[in-house]
């Protein structure tokens, strides 16, 4: 991922911004269907399940960065997310190592830079908490970082799955561990992956 999409393009202040149309659609992945969603300046969501499973949190969720966002079905030819399908295919065929589609990461000055030390994270690596909460210049604040990282809104992409605890327990993900084992063990991160959902368990929230 290069710089340019790790920023939140003004948005580490935190406030809510007025440009509020917000195109969102489905894909197909291994991990079931994912719902992405982008702004005007860049990818802002990725959830795990169909938009109906997900509108009401993902509305919610809007509604704290953007004045009365607005949910809209992207079209076919919608550039911005288009770019982040084909991404996210690759991604899960392994064929792509780097994402590089523009993000539009909205969350508190701090979530900001743990978010964008994920980032640097590189493919096939894993990172203790407190590693990432050093990186920030917050050393011993892991159980905030674990907060943070539970708030990403663009999990897969923006890497909180490579976040585990200082012993190498994979300790959890708010998507369900076997994601987390699943992506990890896609990058080459982890050996033996149960990499199935739970039965009658699909998967819910986004983030870890």
């Amino acid at each position: 991922m290069t710089d340019g999409t790790k920023k939140s393009d003004g948005q580490a202040d935190g406030q809510v911004r007025d440009d509020s149309r917000l195109y969102w659609r489905e894909t197909a992945s291994p991990l079931g269907t994912l719902t992405l969603a982008a702004s005007e300046r860049g990818l802002c969501s990725v959830d795990f399940g169909a938009f109906a499973d997900i509108a009401g949190r993902l509305a919610e969720w809007a509604g704290r960065w953007w004045r009365k966002p607005v949910l809209v079905p992207a079209p076919e030819d919608h550039p911005l997310l288009a770019a982040a399908q084909r991404q996210l295919d690759a991604y899960f065929r392994g064929e792509l190592t780097d994402f590089t589609v523009p993000l539009d990461l909205r969350g508190t000055p701090f979530q900001l830079k743990v978010w964008e030390a994920l980032c640097r994270v590189p493919y096939g690596a894993t990172a203790s908490y407190g590693a990432i909460a050093a990186a920030v210049g917050r050393p011993g604040a892991s159980r905030a970082v674990g907060g943070a990282n539970n708030r990403n809104p663009v999990p897969i992409i923006v890497p909180c799955h490579r976040i585990i605890g200082a012993d190498g327990s994979l300790v959890g993900y708010g998507s369900g561990l076997w994601i987390k084992e699943h992506l990890l063990a896609l990058e080459g991160a982890l050996l033996i992956p149960s990499a199935r959902p739970p039965a009658g368990k699909p998967a819910a929230a986004s983030g870890a």
